[in-house]
């Protein structure tokens, strides 16, 4: 990168850091620098780029303010995850029984897959954390506490194994209109007995977590959907045992 002395000293200095920033983040983007990596430092990208410390300094100062890097003081700057930009969902808890129907049959079409991803894609550390997640939910069922939010937390930690944000995005986001409403619950789906039913449940994720661990992803997509499938009937009986039309 010469410098042209026709260019005033600090218009080139400016001109030259942001030169800098585009070849870092260029450097991101193609994943040769990857989140949590360390930028070379500062006399490499000086030799590497042909440029003066201050034009280097100049452009670390920018990409921290851009929340692209962060600087460990005595340590080195670290590449820093992507700000990611929630989506715009105008997601509400479903509040009527066709909500909850509605909701679930998304499910089915949006975690079968995710399920069949998991599989092929999922790690050591993915398959932890959906171990972590089904022992949280057993420690909720055995103790009768309310299992909502861990068996949430089952199906977030299967969509993060996809290595696909917008998965886990757009589980988390609906989790409000993921979690059946207490009066259809109260209705009878739990058949009088809770435990039971909760540790029915229970063996149906463990069913996809085992697809998931052996990497077989028509097993793990077969094993959600009947999971999803069998969820939404046994809605559906309780609705009908308590005559509220679906």
């Amino acid at each position: 990168m010469a410098e042209s002395l026709a260019t005033p000293i600090a218009a080139r200095s400016r001109n030259l850091a942001e030169q800098v920033v585009n070849f870092i983040n260029e450097q991101i983007a193609a994943r040769a620098l990857k989140p949590g990596d360390k930028l070379p430092t500062e006399s490499n990208l000086m030799t590497q780029l042909g440029v003066s410390r201050t034009v280097v300094r100049e452009a670390i100062s920018r990409l921290q303010a851009m929340s692209v890097i962060e600087t460990r003081h005595g340590i080195g700057s670290f590449v820093l995850e992507p700000r990611r930009e929630p989506l715009d969902l105008d997601v509400v808890p479903a509040s009527t029984l066709d909500d909850v129907l509605s909701v679930l049959e998304l499910r089915i079409s949006l975690e079968t897959e995710a399920a069949g991803l998991a599989a092929q894609r999922a790690s050591e550390r993915d398959l932890a954390g959906m171990r972590a997640a089904l022992e949280a939910l057993d420690v909720v069922i055995r103790t009768g506490g309310d299992s909502s939010g861990a068996d949430l937390e089952f199906h977030v930690s299967v969509a993060r194994a996809t290595g696909n944000r917008y998965f886990v995005d757009i589980l988390t986001q609906m989790g409000a209109a993921l979690i059946p409403r207490r009066r259809v619950d109260s209705a009878g789906i739990a058949h009088r007995d809770p435990q039971a039913y909760a540790e029915l449940v229970n063996r149906e994720h463990e069913s996809i977590f085992d697809a998931i661990a052996r990497h077989d992803p028509e097993g793990a997509r077969a094993a959600m959907r009947m999971h999803l499938s069998s969820s939404r009937e046994r809605l559906r009986r309780a609705a009908a045992e308590s005559g509220e039309k679906a």
